[in-house]
């Protein structure tokens, strides 16, 4: 199923979008990889979502990317005696482990680890931030704080600490279970929540044991502050607009996405940008101006997908959500100023040969009526060096693994089409000539790049490029047995 644009679309299943007629359309109107929740819904309703977008995956004849987005670590106050208590500017307010019923004088705060990293002069946000405390004396059970912006806190509601790096196990048991789950069903990407450091990143990649790629959400100043060694670790990132806008100034954020979209280019991973993207079309068939805004801006930027959370599983127009953010992606990618904008933000790098054939592949698309870049890839590292490049033409990447081709439906341009293993590049050329001439890529009368590794078959050993008819006589002929 071929898109008419580079830039892919991850929409969120959930009770607007459980069934396998919504599969079905959200992927034809333009969903190219599916996020499930781990933090809402069963085992055995994950268990289900996954069955039915293999089956519409069957019965396109597309691939399909599946991503699980794990909960993470969640803390929360506890309950009220009046279930919820109006807290005032300047007031003193106490966070403690005494599991009695709170008032407007205190609350528990069942995490002893908060206790444990906070300082005087730390801050705690309740309730996405709308309510501000700043400590004043803490100890290992307790944190007297004043309240610096004021509201309703009521039953546990969530608690971000900004400004510290709390000792928190990176997976929480739920996500330990979660994880084994959804790696045993076959997910192509797992998203850790609430990354600190690199440490968290290797925790998880170990207990996936190479069935899932490990994509990290940046949601947390310590995150940003630590991202290059985040970046290292990490197959893909998720700039987590959410938590970032309440952990951080909302001013700071922009900044920050560009930032951070820009160095996921420059390594050649992929990198979502998510978080509010169309949020009025969960009650309105038409977003905002300032959405289409922002999804215009993320695109622009280069980012390898955008992505919609509560607009398609639990919105009232997830198919025009999806539509919407097609429209906006076909309109941006035809706009010359975005061409002009991706190749200057190209960042340059050139440490070996596989660099300099994608390189060498992009330019020569960039000079002459080449109509695709194809390319065969094992592991999928060929594929992401040639979306690093962001060229004018196609990618198509060929290659004999489903869960190879099924985590490159995140990478920008990228098109994945099944081959059956290969021994000598002129089946290599022949495949790529069909896959492109099948595809709608080309016409008989074009070319493509074909680049590939040989010997074959082995990860990482792209060393040859040629510029192919796609006539296969042509190919024969200057190429006989």
């Amino acid at each position: 199923m071929r898109r008419q644009r580079n830039v892919k679309i991850v929409a969120t299943l959930g009770p607007a979008s459980d069934t396998a007629d919504m599969i079905e359309a959200l992927h034809r109107t333009g969903a190219d990889v599916f996020r499930l929740n781990m933090s809402h819904g069963s085992h055995e309703e994950i268990r289900a979502k996954h069955a039915m977008i293999r089956a519409v995956e069957e019965q396109t004849g597309s691939t399909i990317g599946i991503l699980a987005d794990l909960q993470g670590p969640k803390l929360r106050v506890g309950v009220f005696a009046g279930d919820s208590e109006e807290l005032v500017v300047g007031a003193a307010f106490r966070l403690d482990l005494d599991p009695a019923e709170g008032d407007a004088s205190r609350v528990c705060l069942p995490h002893p680890e908060i206790f444990a990293a906070l300082e005087k002069g730390s801050t705690l946000l309740v309730n996405d931030g709308k309510i501000r405390l700043k400590v004043v004396a803490c100890g290992a059970d307790f944190a007297e704080c004043e309240v610096i912006a004021g509201g309703t806190i009521s039953n546990r509601k969530g608690v971000n600490v900004p400004d510290v790096v709390l000792p928190l196990a990176a997976l929480s048991e739920k996500d330990r279970a979660d994880l084994e789950f959804v790696c045993a069903l076959g997910v192509d990407w797992l998203a850790l929540s609430f990354v600190q450091r690199p440490e968290d990143v290797a925790e998880a990649r170990e207990l996936a044991k190479g069935r899932a790629a490990i994509l990290s959400k940046i949601e947390k100043p310590s995150a940003v502050e630590r991202f290059d060694d985040i970046l290292a670790v990490s197959d893909g990132i998720m700039v987590a607009r959410g938590d970032l806008g309440v952990e951080l100034p909302v001013s700071a954020v922009p900044p920050i996405q560009k930032r951070l979209v820009r160095r996921c280019r420059a390594v050649g991973k992929p990198v979502i940008v998510a978080t509010q993207m169309l949020e009025s079309m969960i009650d309105s068939p038409m977003p905002t101006r300032a959405e289409v805004s922002d999804v215009a801006t993320a695109i622009y930027e280069g980012a390898d997908a955008v992505m919609l959370s509560a607009e398609s599983a639990a919105g009232s127009f997830p198919l025009e959500a999806v539509s919407t953010m097609d429209n906006v992606a076909v309109e941006v990618e035809r706009d010359p100023t975005y061409t002009q904008i991706i190749e200057s933000s190209r960042t340059a790098s050139r440490s070996g040969i596989a660099d300099a054939i994608v390189a060498a592949a992009r330019e020569i698309a960039e000079t002459t009526d080449v109509k695709a870049i194809c390319c065969f890839s094992q592991s999928g590292t060929t594929a992401l060096l040639i979306a690093r490049e962001r060229p004018r033409v196609p990618i198509i990447a060929l290659t004999p693994l489903i869960g190879t081709a099924r985590r490159l439906t995140l990478s920008w341009g990228v098109n994945c089409v099944m081959t059956g293993t290969l021994d000598r590049f002129k089946k290599a050329v022949v495949g790529a000539v069909r896959a492109a001439r099948n595809e709608g890529f080309a016409g008989e009368s074009d070319f493509v790049v074909v680049t590939a590794g040989v010997p074959f078959n082995v990860p990482g050993s792209t060393n040859i490029l040629r510029v192919a008819p796609c006539d296969e006589r042509l190919i024969f002929a200057s190429d006989p047995e």
